[in-house]
């Protein structure tokens, strides 16, 4: 087989990929922003976690749905986001909430949002939703 004909192969084998697992119709996403109270700026090297979870089941762990991490790279809040979830992953009676965790380049805690904030089903939004995060120790 001859290198062109090779790669042409190859193309079309990674466009394939591509058009099956990378453009899903089945994609949504929660978008918004945090930020906190606190005058103070965060660490240029600090790392913004956001996800969204399932606390549908008492007792139980939550499941993430989705999740993204932001560098700070010294933005300060309010820090815009955008976590993608699979809509077959969601159920219309289960709970969903934001969870948002702030460290530094160390992983210690620095902020951690701390109520709940629902998301997705029974009315709550998926867009501009504001998670306020209060400082850790």
């Amino acid at each position: 087989m001859t290198l062109l004909k090779t790669l042409g192969i190859i193309s079309m084998i990674c466009l394939s990929l591509i058009s099956a697992y990378g453009c899903s119709s089945n994609q949504a996403s929660v978008t918004g922003t945090v930020t906190y109270r606190e005058r103070i700026a965060l660490p240029s090297d600090a790392t913004i976690q956001v996800q969204i979870q399932d606390v549908s089941l008492a007792d139980a762990p939550a499941q993430v749905i989705g999740d993204i991490t932001i560098p700070a790279d010294g933005k300060q809040v309010p820090i815009p986001y955008e976590v993608k979830y699979n809509l077959d992953e969601i159920q219309d009676n289960h709970t969903y909430s934001m969870l948002v965790r702030i460290e530094d380049s160390g992983e210690k805690l620095l902020f951690i949002s701390d109520t709940h904030t629902p998301v997705i089903t029974r009315g709550n939004p998926t867009q501009d939703v504001e998670i306020v995060v209060v400082p850790v120790g």
